[in-house]
């Protein structure tokens, strides 16, 4: 039942407790209880809008790999979470030591965030992705045991 409730929120989160009571064929207070321990076991992390990008003038979509020279320069270029461009920062295995996800306006903005991440000390380099299209793109699967 939770399962099922979770991927009912993942596809859409606004939706009420008495609309997902009828699909799950259980009272809103019933879903509104299942949920309320969701949250509280950090099941469900939040409730969120997906923006569209390109209508918020972000249509640049790039993946970043940075190359450090230590652990501890790793944690630092993580902590560049605070730039609006910056949409993940992953700590990878291989040749580099962060993946970030990141969205600009275009090019010259794209450059710009390069140019701020080379300037930390301790970056050897970037090997940037550009995102021609996105076929599929999702958070995790509620159905998945």
């Amino acid at each position: 039942m939770d399962r099922t409730l979770l991927s009912l929120l993942a596809s859409d989160c606004a939706q009420s407790y008495a609309q997902l009571g009828a699909q799950l064929h259980l009272s809103a207070p019933a879903v509104h209880e299942r949920v309320k321990r969701l949250k509280r076991d950090r099941v469900i992390l939040a409730s969120v809008a997906k923006l569209d990008a390109v209508s918020l003038g972000r249509p640049l979509l790039c993946f970043v790999q940075v190359m450090t020279n230590t652990i501890a320069r790793t944690r630092q270029i993580a902590a560049l979470t605070d730039l609006p461009d910056v949409e993940e920062v992953h700590t990878v295995t291989g040749d580099c030591g962060l993946l970030m996800k990141v969205r600009t306006r275009d090019m010259k903005s794209l450059e710009a965030l390069l140019a701020t991440i080379h300037d930390v000390d301790g970056v050897a380099g970037t090997r940037t992705q550009m995102v021609l299209s996105t076929l599929m793109e999702r958070g995790p699967s509620a159905s998945l045991v």
